[in-house]
C-alpha cells in the first residue's frame, strides 16, 4: 500500500513537472542552458557531491514555493504564473544562494598540520619539481589563493586537498603512505596534476615540460619509497 502511494506521488510530480515544461517553454529552455553550464562547469573543477546538492536544492527550494503558491491563489495559472516572472525568481534564489552559501563554513579553514616526514629526495631538483607538481593538494604547504574562502569554489579546494592528502601525504612521510608507489605511474600517465587543477590558466607552475617531467621521473625512482619497486 505505501509503495503504491509512493509511486502516486512520483507521477503527480512528474505530471505537474511535465505541465510547467509545456506551459512556460521559455523558462525551460534557460533553466535547461543553466543545468547545463552549472554541471558542465562544476565537473570540469571537480564539485564535490554534496555541492551539486546544496546547490541546486537552495535554488529549486523557493522556486517551487513560489509556483505552488502562485497556483493555489489562483484557478488560473497562466494569470499569475509568467515565464518573466518565474525567470526573475530563478534568478534571484540563484543569486541568493551564492550568498547564503557563503555562511557553510567547510572549506573555510585552510588548514597546514605540522610536517613530519618527507621522503629523502634523490636532489633538491626533485623536490623542486615535486612541490610545482603535487604540493598543492598533497602535503601541508599548501598555499590557498585568495579565492579559497568563496564558495563553492573553496568546497572543491578543500575536498581536492582532503581528498590528495588521503591518497598520499609527502609531508607525512614517516608515517604509511598507501599511494606513494604509484607516484611516478600517474606522473607517467599525466594524470597528476589533473587537468581541473591547471584548468582556466590556474597553477601555471605545475605544468611541467617534457624534458621536467622526464627529469622529475628519473629523480623519483631514486627516491626510496616512490616507486613499486
Amino acid at each position: 500500500m505505501k509503495i503504491s502511494k509512493l509511486i502516486g506521488l512520483i507521477r503527480a510530480v512528474v505530471d505537474w513537472l511535465w505541465n510547467l515544461l509545456k506551459t512556460f517553454k521559455l523558462t525551460a529552455v534557460v533553466v535547461g542552458i543553466m543545468a547545463l553550464a552549472f554541471i558542465g562547469v562544476s565537473v570540469l573543477i571537480g564539485m564535490p557531491p554534496f555541492g551539486f546538492v546544496v546547490i541546486i536544492g537552495f535554488v529549486a527550494a523557493p522556486t517551487v514555493w513560489y509556483i505552488v503558491r502562485a497556483q493555489r491563489t489562483s484557478t488560473s495559472t497562466a494569470s499569475k504564473l509568467t515565464n518573466m516572472r518565474l525567470l526573475s525568481v530563478i534568478f534571484a534564489a540563484t543569486l541568493g544562494t551564492l550568498v547564503v552559501i557563503q555562511a557553510i563554513p567547510y572549506g573555510r579553514s585552510h588548514s597546514n598540520p605540522p610536517i613530519t616526514g618527507e621522503p629523502e629526495w634523490a636532489t633538491p631538483r626533485t623536490r623542486e619539481l615535486m612541490v610545482r607538481a603535487c604540493f598543492g593538494c598533497h602535503s601541508n604547504e599548501v598555499e590557498y589563493p585568495a579565492y579559497a574562502s568563496v564558495a563553492p569554489i573553496s568546497w572543491v579546494i578543500a575536498a581536492h586537498i582532503s581528498e590528495g592528502r588521503e591518497k598520499v601525504n609527502y609531508s607525512e612521510f614517516g608515517s604509511r603512505q598507501r599511494g606513494a608507489d604509484e607516484t611516478i605511474e600517474v606522473i607517467q600517465e599525466g594524470s597528476m596534476p589533473p587537468g581541473y587543477y591547471t584548468q582556466f590558466g590556474r597553477h601555471p607552475e605545475a605544468k611541467l615540460t617534457t624534458a621536467e617531467i622526464a627529469e622529475l621521473i628519473a629523480g623519483l625512482k631514486a627516491t626510496p619509497g616512490l616507486s613499486e619497486r
